[in-house]
């Protein structure tokens, strides 16, 4: 059934523009002649593409009671998200062909969006000893990776982006050495966690390790991703590679970007890793927005049970929630109150760059006769967030309660409606 979506405020590769747009047989057109059998008026709504997060644990097969495909894409298609990819952290852990097939029997059977799997980069993800069966699974993955393990041996990392760089494929890696923590390590070693006896996570771990795979990125001539940026240190390493001829591109999260560890609370929601570090980083990370070192916006969506989060900082689990928040917290806080970036520079990083990057389908920008992947919002909507609304199984959250501006009206994948608040009839 073809569609005419009037007077939509859509973003292209010249800007946000007022258009009308028709959806017909899976793809969005301009000036089409086809009478459609429904019209919508969008007047004062955005039609942006469908967001893309290439950073989430949907925690299935293995950990259902956390999060499911089914859950987890549906948590995603409220936030505006078409697309997600998703870290191999499961049971079993898809490092060999047959495992990763179990993930995707369920993707294929459950997902309202587009869910890419991302293949482990060593057997059991242990970060260490025997490769997996790269080049078996690299046709079926967006990328590799080993999200909550660094990879430790600098022979083994060497081996692993040759052999994933000839499969065609890259790297996405979680940087952590672990002979720099300390046991029992929670949150940032900063100010807060001496000031509360708490064991920190020293920020060395993070970058020693950017440090050392970007000299081996640059020596194999291979391109490097770097997860989760929290560090001063790595935003600067990242900026002098990518000026050295390097192709390291590199993510971080809203988190990041606006808290610090002086803003900390001993609670679980307040923990994850890498850690919410000082002032002096947080600043950093938003230079590093504003000049292209940081390339994606990703939430590192990490949903766990209330009683694994409810164990304070020393003992919850590492990780939150952040799908259903992520573009409204950042349209309020980081565009609007504190106008550090721009709106097409918010959808540069939702939208354009992780595509570009991890090579996904889907539109970067609304053309004429792109996919009809997009998600239509209200800017104007100004609201309160309210966990116990979440599509999500996680409800652990920075943002919980927090006023914020932006929100989905409707998500189409394929020109299919797959999410609509209440009050919307398209």
């Amino acid at each position: 059934m073809a569609t005419l979506f009037k007077n939509a405020n859509i973003f292209t590769r010249n800007g946000i523009i007022k258009l009308n747009v028709l959806m017909d047989s899976g793809t969005l057109r301009f000036n089409a002649h086809k009478t459609p059998e429904k019209i919508i008026d969008l007047d004062g709504l955005y039609l942006f593409p469908g967001f893309v997060d290439v950073h989430v644990h949907f925690r299935e097969p293995g950990f259902a009671y956390k999060e499911t495909i089914s859950t987890g894409s549906m948590a995603a298609a409220r936030g505006g998200y078409t697309a997600v990819c998703t870290m191999p952290n499961l049971k079993p852990v898809p490092s060999t062909l047959s495992q990763l097939q179990q993930e995707i029997e369920i993707i294929n059977r459950d997902a309202v969006i587009h869910v890419y799997p991302i293949g482990a980069i060593t057997m059991n993800q242990s970060g260490r000893g025997e490769l997996s069966e790269i080049e078996e699974i690299a046709p079926h993955v967006a990328a590799f990776s080993d999200d909550g393990k660094g990879i430790q041996d600098e022979g083994l990392m060497r081996e692993a982006m040759t052999r994933i760089s000839a499969a065609g494929k890259f790297i996405t890696a979680h940087c952590e050495i672990e002979s720099e923590l300390v046991p029992g390590g929670c949150i940032h070693d900063g100010a807060y966690a001496k000031l509360h006896g708490h064991i920190g996570i020293n920020s060395a771990s993070e970058f020693l390790e950017v440090e050392r795979d970007i000299r081996l990125a640059k020596e194999l001539g291979v391109h490097y991703h770097v997860c989760h940026v929290s560090t001063k240190e790595s935003v600067e390493l990242i900026r002098e590679g990518k000026k050295n001829g390097v192709n390291v591109t590199a993510e971080t999260g809203p988190h990041y970007l606006m808290f610090n560890d002086m803003d900390l609370h001993d609670d679980g929601k307040w923990k994850m890793n890498p850690p919410i570090r000082s002032e002096q980083d947080r600043q950093a990370l938003l230079e590093g927005i504003r000049d292209s070192t940081i390339d994606c916006l990703i939430t590192d969506h990490a949903p766990h049970s209330e009683e694994e989060k409810s164990k304070g900082l020393d003992g919850s689990a590492f990780g939150i929630v952040g799908l259903e928040t992520c573009f409204s917290a950042m349209y309020h806080n980081l565009v609007l109150r504190d106008k550090e970036i721009t709106l097409e520079k918010l959808l540069e990083l939702m939208c354009v760059n992780p595509r570009k990057i991890f090579n996904l389908p889907g539109p970067k920008y609304i053309e004429d006769n792109c996919e009809a992947d997009f998600v239509i919002m209200d800017l104007e909507r100004v609201y309160n967030v309210d966990t116990s609304k979440f599509l999500s199984k996680g409800k652990s959250t920075l943002f919980d309660g927090m006023e914020v501006q932006g929100e989905t009206v409707a998500t189409y994948v394929g020109g299919k409606k797959v999410y609509a608040r209440d009050n919307f009839h398209g």
